[in-house]
């Protein structure tokens, strides 16, 4: 996924370049009717943010050992110790709201470092995205909190109203 944006990159680059290759003016070439906008990329917003992300939920009491990887396409992947592994689609609202709190995360300023246990029992929610994983209770992923929680006790574990198994 990180190499994404600088192909992104690239392909931006070669196209702006290739624009002005063209004939010169009036040699009898006309313009394309309109040319594709193509998206901004910005620190703040780099490629490929949002989705697919992955939530994983490990530890505590209970012993958790879940995951939960959310495509594009709104399609669950959800994994849980000792049960069968399941696809389920998301409700469209849910989705829409995971979606939207992803992207408002920086992903780019995010320290890649994975989660430990910080005390006995500690449950671990963790989030991955563009490359990156971080826990949920970092003030930086805190646009998610609420779409995940909603994701793991509503949607995903076991699939509930929110997740359609297919």
């Amino acid at each position: 996924m990180r190499n994404l944006s600088r192909y992104t990159t690239v392909a931006v680059i070669a196209g702006l370049v290739l624009t002005g290759c063209g004939s010169e003016a009036g040699t009898g070439s006309t313009p394309s009717p309109s040319a594709p906008t193509l998206p901004t990329v910005t620190q703040s917003a780099p490629v490929g943010a949002g989705l697919p992300l992955t939530v994983s939920r490990t530890g505590g009491f209970a012993g958790f050992n879940d995951q939960v990887q959310v495509a594009a396409d709104g399609v669950a992947t959800v994994t849980a110790r000792g049960k069968e592994t399941i696809r389920c689609k998301l409700d469209p609202s849910l989705l829409t709201t995971i979606a939207a709190a992803a992207q408002k995360v920086d992903w780019a300023s995010i320290v890649v470092t994975k989660p430990t246990a910080r005390h006995p029992d500690d449950m671990i929610i963790a989030v991955t995205a563009n490359g990156k994983t971080a826990r949920l209770e970092d003030p930086q992923l805190k646009p998610l909190a609420t779409p995940v929680t909603k994701l793991l006790t509503e949607a995903a574990i076991p699939p509930g109203k929110l997740c359609t198994k297919i």
